[in-house]
């Protein structure tokens, strides 16, 4: 995964090879499969190479058909579906070593004026400065150590307010993350959108595993994320702090469900996402 906030723009400047066709770059992990997240990303940046400038995305529903390999790029082909007056429609297959591995459709629509509300940003949320950093919780409760998730989430700060154990010990299948992208973004909101996109796959698919005996991303669990869903509400900059509330209202079947609120340290609310993914119990005797 990228190490920087620069590694994730390069990630994000796909090659075009033709019309509606476009490559993109794979950072150097230690990770045998790619990250769910930068596949969203790109895709949804090959998208947005095919779309008017006054249209931006307001939702997006993806599969994750077969783990992406970071040993080779990924080739993204965008089928123009539609294009009206206010909305237009793209759909995006990634396809690496002659197979495809995703499939995403996402909807784009000119800025109009409407009714709104919106959901406040949950009361009694300590400051990001309080909280302590996802690397170092995570360095505490899994097989790898801090050093390791410092390395592959170093593009973004994560900080757990609701930690795991904390969780667990509440019984609660509830999360929750400040974070943000590590240094400054362009202004371009197509950019935020991207790196929202990014950032959404984090950690969502884990909240399902909190209140069970079983370490998320451990020899006992296989973990796969399956399908994602996200929706852009308002602009909200990925560059300055968001809290992300995470909760999992079920599991069965080795399946995980998850949904995601992203507010803007302002109390924007600014999208929505929700993930469901396998969780294999892994039988080792």
């Amino acid at each position: 995964m990228p190490r920087t906030t620069g590694e994730l723009l390069t990630l994000l400047q796909l090659e075009q090879l033709d019309t509606d066709l476009y490559r993109g770059p794979q950072p150097e992990t230690a990770m045998q499969r790619s990250f769910g997240g930068e596949v969203l990303a790109q895709g949804l940046s090959a998208a947005y190479r095919t779309v008017d400038s006054d249209r931006l995305a307001h939702s997006l529903n993806a599969y994750f058909l077969r783990p992406g390999s970071p040993a080779s790029p990924i080739l993204y082909v965008v089928e123009p579906t539609r294009d009206g007056r206010t909305f237009s429609q793209r759909r995006v297959v990634a396809r690496q070593d002659g197979r495809p591995i995703f499939s995403m459709v996402c909807s784009f629509h000119v800025h109009e004026t409407g009714l709104d509300h919106a959901d406040p940003l949950p009361s009694d949320v300590p400051p990001p400065e309080a909280c302590r950093p996802a690397a170092q919780v995570l360095g505490e409760r899994s097989a790898r150590r801090a050093a390791f998730w410092e390395m592959e989430w170093g593009a973004l700060d994560a900080r757990y307010v609701t930690e795991p154990a904390h969780a667990a010990e509440n019984g609660s299948s509830r999360l929750m993350l400040w974070i943000k992208a590590e240094s400054k973004l362009p202004d371009d909101p197509r950019i935020h959108q991207m790196v929202l996109a990014y950032l959404s796959d984090i950690s969502l698919l884990s909240v399902s595993t909190v209140t069970h005996p079983v370490e998320f991303m451990s020899p006992a669990l296989h973990a796969a994320s399956i399908d994602h869903a996200m929706w852009f509400h308002r602009p909200v900059r990925a560059d300055e702090w968001l809290l992300y509330d995470q909760a999992s209202p079920s599991a069965s079947g080795a399946l995980g469900f998850a949904q995601g609120r992203l507010f803007g340290h302002n109390g924007v609310f600014g999208a929505s996402c929700a993930q469901q993914g396998l969780i294999r119990l892994v039988d080792r005797a």
